[in-house]
């Protein structure tokens, strides 16, 4: 009985690895994000297993079952639309779940996007703090105001309709002149990193129609 936590391309499907092939093409059942998405991707793999739904609206109520089946006597893969699985995606409730259950889990190293973005934003990388979607609404201004005095460099995941947005409130609290990056369709054809201030940044895509997911690196207080 064991979980695997397996990372998959963020775009280009030459990124996933020999070894997460061979964990899908081994285990029991493979839990997905979206089943349609995953289809697609193990079928261009030639990887024949069932799959389970296992999103953010049915997580809390799936844990506790997957995990008896698991401690049952089967192997499971756990899979996101792209990218490693609990960052900024399900996965840590079943994790804990099943550590809790004493079944073994395994996370394979593999994609995720926020490394790329930062190391190719040009900023200090050594030490990083990775905050992921902020709060949409409530407790969005909160969370920006707790990073005011952050010295190290920040990075954020968000959405291309609240890009601009999320710049102006950037610059609103970090001031108009920090350094920051943007990082779009990494690893695919239409890959772009647009570097410069903030004002900079939102002078560039003020006009422009920006698709994909975005990863915003945000220099920290000097």
């Amino acid at each position: 009985m064991k979980l695997y936590v397996v990372p998959t391309p963020i775009g280009n499907l030459e990124d996933i690895t020999t070894r997460a092939l061979k964990v899908l093409g081994e285990v029991a059942f493979i839990l997905a994000e979206d089943t349609r998405t995953s289809g697609n991707l193990l079928r261009h793999f030639n990887i024949s297993k069932p799959l389970v739904s296992y999103h953010m609206h049915n997580e809390h109520q799936g844990v506790k079952r997957i995990a008896e089946r698991i401690k049952a006597g089967e192997t499971a893969a756990l899979i996101s639309d792209a990218g490693t699985p609990g960052i900024s995606d399900p996965g840590f409730l079943l994790v804990r779940e099943c550590l809790a259950e004493g079944i073994e889990v395994e996370c394979l190293p593999g994609a995720t996007a926020l490394i790329p973005a930062l190391v190719n934003s040009g900023l200090p990388c050594e030490r990083f703090c990775f905050e992921g979607f902020l709060p949409q609404k409530k407790g969005r201004q909160t969370r920006l105001k707790q990073l005011l005095e952050e010295e190290r460099t920040m990075v954020f995941y968000e959405s291309p309709f609240r890009l601009l947005k999320a710049l102006a409130e950037f610059s609103e609290c970090f001031g108009s002149d920090r350094k920051a990056s943007v990082s779009r369709e990494l690893s695919k054809i239409y890959e772009e990193t647009k570097r410069g201030t903030l004002q900079e940044l939102i002078e560039y895509f003020s006009g422009k129609t920006v698709k994909g997911e975005i990863v915003i690196v945000v220099a920290g207080r000097s």
